[in-house]
């Protein structure tokens, strides 16, 4: 029987939510989830994060104080699944830290994802690996998607093309054609669509102060606007041809509301209108990106939206009837946690020091070791 090589991995994406952590073995270049827990960030920390997407004055003291906080969030929820499965933390090989990203500039060369990695060392005792997007950068790429190489591993097929669509704050789409074996052959393709559920969380977040739609109801009670609609799939970015990245330095409230300026649309429809958005341009990458699509498969916090999953499917009945529309479960990592999990594949990836990105997803130079090591 082959030992368990159990690595952690923490995700805190772009909805500010919380963090993820999943406790995974990767024996034998596979994935299973043993355990996850999550943890709630704090309303005092979320609007700290909120508001170092912009600048303002001594925001290199706040961001680094910030980064503590984030250390010390991490290191709790870290030993909460430790605990949970009665583990030890020498039993654990790494953990892959994602940190959280307060800007994202690719174009400008530099991406910052903030957590205090060595701090998180300190504290857990066990080796993290963090800032796996920069030398994505440095060789010339986006930094960004970075999970299409997991999803190729862990998700990839010899039989059928398949799309893995992450919908969280930011929606992101893998493309894995069948029988591809190598990762650097460009038939792995990975891109940023657009606004996933970010728009639509501060929407309803503003007028009826809750952090998200559950199920997408309120947004159901809504009509489509069809003409806010077309405004807004007339943004530049979804033009822009792959690789691409994005997040909240373009999609932001900013962003939204040059829209409503002067308009008196009912907030429901308004939400009904972000989710159709969010489909849209799900959608129109697929059909322009993928081609043939025998199966798609949702994960992130969209994947319980029930009205996005219906416009998804409407949709996907009118160009590919045939394809099957289904959830990351359905393949053995339940749909929120595959990118925590991605960030234990790629934290294996670093230790092993082998290549984390594909450069057909992020426009690099070439495959890369990705990651700074901080050793227990």
């Amino acid at each position: 029987m082959v030992k368990a090589q159990l690595f952690i991995g923490i995700m805190s994406g772009t909805s500010l939510d919380g963090i993820d952590v999943a406790l995974c073995d990767l024996k034998d270049d596979t994935c299973q989830v043993i355990s996850t827990h999550f943890l709630a960030y704090p309303q005092a920390l979320k609007t700290q994060l909120l508001q170092l997407h912009t600048a303002a004055d001594n925001e290199l003291e706040t961001t680094a104080l910030t980064a503590n906080k984030l250390a010390f969030l991490y290191a709790e929820a870290v030993n909460a699944l430790l605990t949970k499965q009665n583990l030890q933390a020498n039993q654990v090989t790494a953990v892959g830290c994602h940190g959280q990203t307060i800007r994202h500039r690719p174009e400008l060369g530099f991406t910052l994802q903030i957590g205090n990695a060595a701090l998180l060392a300190e504290l857990s005792n066990i080796t993290v690996v963090s800032d796996f997007r920069s030398r994505d950068i440095a060789a010339g790429g986006q930094g960004a998607p970075l999970v299409p190489a997991f999803h190729q591993a862990v998700f990839g097929s010899k039989q059928s093309n398949r799309a893995l669509i992450n919908i969280g704050g930011i929606a992101n789409i893998t493309y894995l054609a069948k029988n591809n074996d190598d990762l650097n052959s460009g038939k792995v393709l990975g891109f940023d669509s657009g606004p996933g559920n970010m728009l639509l969380d501060a929407w309803i977040k503003r007028h009826l102060d809750k952090d998200y739609d559950a199920n997408g109801e309120w947004a159901a009670s809504g009509e489509i606007i069809q003409p806010l609609l077309s405004q807004m799939l007339a943004e530049p970015y979804f033009a822009l041809q792959a690789p691409k990245s994005t997040g909240r330095d373009l999609f932001n409230d900013a962003w939204l509301m040059q829209y409503l300026e002067n308009t008196d649309y009912r907030p429901q429809d308004v939400a009904h209108t972000l989710v159709a958005l969010t489909a849209h341009t799900i959608h129109e990458a697929l059909t322009r990106y993928c081609g043939d699509v025998d199966a798609v498969y949702l994960c992130g916090g969209g994947a319980h939206n029930t009205l996005l999953i219906q416009h998804l499917k409407t949709m996907l009945a009118n160009t590919q009837p045939s394809a099957v529309l289904a959830t990351t479960a359905e393949l053995g990592v339940g749909v929120d946690w595959v990118e925590a999990a991605a960030f234990a594949w790629l934290a294996k990836q670093s230790i092993s020091h082998k290549p984390g990105n594909l450069p057909a997803v992020t426009g690099a130079k070439g495959l890369r070791v990705l990651g700074a090591i901080y050793s227990a």
